[in-house]
């Protein structure tokens, strides 16, 4: 695929996004809500903006484990390339790592919320939020110390 094919499809994908996110954001604040009454009213179209994040993570977990597979498969398919297909190879391994490393230490002690949420408040959803906050929280710190590593060995070469 050449590179101006790849940038057209993610400016359009960016774009299409960007509108998607406006108006759903739009309808979640603006849209009214189901019971105005009560203390802490529930807008209209939650479900909307959750199908919506629902929707961009699973397109950008498809596509993500999608260009993964045909990069290692053509990297493997040149003998040249091998080493480089290892490597992305060991990063998809190493994500998938994190987030079992992370599904498993995550917590099952039980929150208090109110009623309409306890159907939330089971083991698996509670070991899969803390697996998301964990894994956040990993690749932060991973960033942030390679970060200051790369700014560190870029002065001590100049």
């Amino acid at each position: 695929m050449s590179v101006t094919k790849i940038r057209k499809i993610s400016s359009t994908s960016l774009l299409v996004l960007a509108i998607l996110t406006l108006i759903v954001m739009g309808l979640f604040f603006f849209g009214g809500y189901v019971d105005p009454t009560v203390p802490k009213p529930e807008p209209v179209h939650t479900n909307t903006l959750f199908y919506l994040i629902y929707f961009a993570l699973g397109v950008t977990l498809l596509t993500m484990l999608y260009f993964a597979v045909v990069g290692i498969a053509g990297s493997l398919a040149d003998p040249k390339r091998r080493k480089v297909a290892l490597g992305g190879l060991l990063a998809v391994v190493a994500v998938a790592a994190l987030l079992l490393i992370t599904y498993a230490i995550g917590s099952t002690d039980k929150l208090s919320l109110s009623v309409d949420f306890q159907k939330y408040n089971t083991d698996g959803y509670l070991k899969f939020a803390d697996m998301w906050l964990y894994s956040i929280y990993t690749v932060l710190g991973l960033n942030v110390i390679a970060l200051i590593g790369f700014a560190i060995k870029g002065s001590i070469k100049k």
